[in-house]
């Protein structure tokens, strides 16, 4: 099974193949096959049509047809038929979940819609604000933007404003009933939103806690007419257009990386060349950097363009420097218009070029100069008074020595957004939703950058274990399904604790096993380093030739273990399966000259090591700061704080502000 499959189910009934060996060949109940059937009757009927009537379009309406989906199979155009729709007056009803199974009246708030005769219960007079939710979870958009929503709404009830939450995800805290003033479970489509705000009448909508899906909403929503909260859809689709959003920075002064848009194949070729390997491409628009790749060679970019199905003026591909060595550093910021303050600057653990959303990060930086600190703050406010922001702002950079580059900007609220208020106390999300009411960060009482004296740590969970023999790597392309965070007063123990929290069992036990390195030659000299700390906890040490070689150079013995293909025992599969390795340390980039058996024999040693549960460290940056929090682990200096207790210190800073 897969994404498709209904809509294969849903084409087989259309070249007619029966529902008896549609049954047979998936498995679906018969009555679900029934259901589909109807549909597609429903549109061959619609198909035939010369003109659509008002009985045609509330017979498509009661069958959950959608504007678009008429359009499509009457071939019209979707504003024609949302027109006739209600130049017909065939509009959708509100009717509450019964939360009861009919056991009493349910009062609790929950509505959908449904094409019947009368609404269950009718709006209120009072002041009011919708708030669109993220829709359904994926990689790339999940539960951090839910966790903004809930925050706006409980911002927008503390205020005496009647919260309306529109999501249609039933895993997610906003859609429980008892959150909202009202909650509509509905699709994110421009049509269903529309019929709800119609129904409500909000003075206004928020859209910029929902991530990219209810963003992708707001230049029809504003051209219907409806007042969005915040910062303004125009200044979105700056910081979103790359074209526009190249200029500003021009104007501004702002340095970023070499890059251009690509309309054609060619274009691709020559920009790539132009710019010089490495480069980063990837489709414009895209969520959780999906497709997204870092290039070496020419062959390697021959291979991406091989797999990429259109370029065209409308589905361009961005090239861009790829900047070695360099690290990335999140932002997260409030802007009322007049004034920004910075809520969190983190940096990445890993370098840049793997996906934020994969990276760890640390909160305040541990590394970066007050120069580059300066230079950032700096830059992040230019970027939000410039974008007119009215609420938050995010904002990645890549510094390389004390460089500044801008990578993105994104005047909305950012995955990161739930661990900076964490991590610092400072409800970031309810202060923009504050902002976008109308009040200042002065009337809030925030007018000074957070700072916070402790480290948190955000870990990124990843779902290999749960996809056997699946690539096991870290890249541009978001593979995390979830975040922990660590808290402490170091950095090496709040990264221990962010760990231990991600499910990885660092070695705390120099005698219960050793540790396996394998790194590729540009990180040779940066783990000598990191053996030289284990070395001294006291940890035996496994290389493979090449890398034992380099140690032995600097001084440090280890035991040879050959690669797996070369067929010499025991390997290091064999040592995990005698239980004889706590930890594997493993880097290593495509570039397009590694033959398939160094692949193969790479991800067979990944794969296992996440199967048995051994700790797997991809990268020389990750490696260094476990190399840091092994050293806290074995020397036993954990402490435990509470967050309530951080938090607590953090009210009482803003108050003597």
């Amino acid at each position: 099974p897969n994404p498709d499959r209904l809509l294969a189910v849903h084409e087989a009934l259309r070249r007619g193949v029966a529902l008896d060996e549609i049954h047979r060949e998936t498995g679906i109940d018969p009555w679900f096959l029934a259901q589909i059937e109807t549909i597609v009757r429903e549109e061959r009927r619609l198909e035939g049509l010369r003109s659509l009537s008002a009985e045609d379009l509330r017979a498509a309406k009661r069958l959950g047809f959608s504007d678009a989906h008429i359009a499509k199979a009457a071939n019209t155009a979707e504003t024609a038929v949302r027109e006739r729709r209600l130049a017909a007056g065939i509009r959708p009803v509100f009717k509450a979940v019964d939360t009861c199974a009919g056991e009493f009246e349910a009062m609790t708030p929950y509505f959908y819609s449904t094409y019947e005769r009368t609404h269950d219960r009718q709006p209120s007079d009072r002041r009011k604000v919708l708030v669109l939710g993220s829709g359904p979870n994926r990689i790339g958009q999940g539960i951090e933007f839910d966790y903004c929503c809930v925050q706006a709404v409980f911002a927008l009830r503390e205020a005496g404003v009647e919260a309306l939450m529109y999501n249609c995800n039933p895993e997610t805290v906003s859609t429980d009933y008892d959150i909202s003033d009202r909650l509509y479970f509905e699709p994110l489509t421009f049509e269903d939103v529309m019929e709800v705000i119609d129904f409500e009448r909000p003075e206004g909508v928020i859209l910029q806690f929902g991530g990219q899906t209810p963003l992708k909403l707001a230049k029809a929503l504003e051209a219907a007419g409806v007042a969005i909260l915040g910062t303004s859809p125009d200044k979105i689709d700056l910081a979103e257009d790359r074209d526009r959003f190249n200029r500003l920075l021009h104007r501004l002064g702002v340095p970023q990386p070499r890059g251009a848009i690509c309309a054609t194949f060619d274009q691709v070729r020559r920009t790539s060349g132009e710019i010089g390997y490495p480069v980063v491409v990837r489709p414009s628009y895209v969520l959780g950097g999906r497709a997204m790749a870092v290039i070496f060679s020419d062959a390697m970019l021959d291979d991406y363009l091989a797999n990429t199905e259109k370029v065209d003026e409308d589905h361009p591909i961005l090239v861009d420097q790829y900047l070695v060595n360099a690290t990335e550093v999140d932002v997260d910021a409030l802007c009322d218009g007049e004034r920004a303050v910075i809520g969190g600057i983190m940096e990445h653990i890993e370098e840049a070029g793997i996906h934020s959303g994969d990276s760890a990060c640390v909160l305040p930086p541990k590394s970066l100069s007050r120069g580059v600190i300066a230079k950032i703050s700096e830059v992040t406010r230019t970027l939000a008074l410039a974008l007119e922001v009215r609420g938050l702002i995010n904002i990645q950079f890549a510094v390389q020595g004390e460089e500044v580059f801008v990578l993105e900007v994104n005047p909305r609220a950012s995955r990161t957004v739930p661990f900076v208020a964490k991590a610092t106390g400072v409800p970031l999300a309810k202060f923009a939703t504050r902002i976008m009411l109308g009040e200042t960060l002065e009337q809030i009482g925030l007018t000074r950058d957070v700072t916070v004296s402790h480290f948190s740590v955000k870990e990124a969970v990843l779902p290999f274990a749960r996809f056997p023999g699946c690539h096991v790597d870290l890249s541009p392309e978001m593979r995390s399904t979830g975040e922990v965070m660590g808290v402490a007063d170091n950095y090496a123990e709040a990264y221990a604790k962010a760990e231990a929290g991600a499910g990885t069992k660092l070695p705390e036990d120099p005698k219960a096993g050793a540790i396996f390195l394998t790194v590729t030659d540009e990180d040779k000299q940066g783990i000598v380093g990191v053996a030289q700390v284990l070395r001294a906890l006291g940890f035996s040490m496994l290389a493979t030739p090449g890398t034992r070689e380099h140690l032995r150079v600097h001084g440090i013995e280890t035991e040879e273990l050959r690669r797996i293909g070369e067929g010499a025992r025991p390997n290091i599969l064999d040592k995990m399966i005698n239980g004889e390795v706590q930890l594997i340390i493993n880097t290593f980039q495509r570039r397009g000259s590694e033959t398939a058996s160094e692949i193969q024999d790479i991800q067979q040693m990944r794969w296992a090591a996440y199967s048995r549960g051994v700790p797997l460290i991809t990268t020389l940056a990750g490696a260094r700061a476990a190399a840091d929090a092994i050293s806290a682990l074995v020397r036993n200096t954990m402490t435990v704080r509470a967050l309530q207790d951080l938090h607590a210190d953090a009210e009482r800073e803003m108050a003597r502000r």
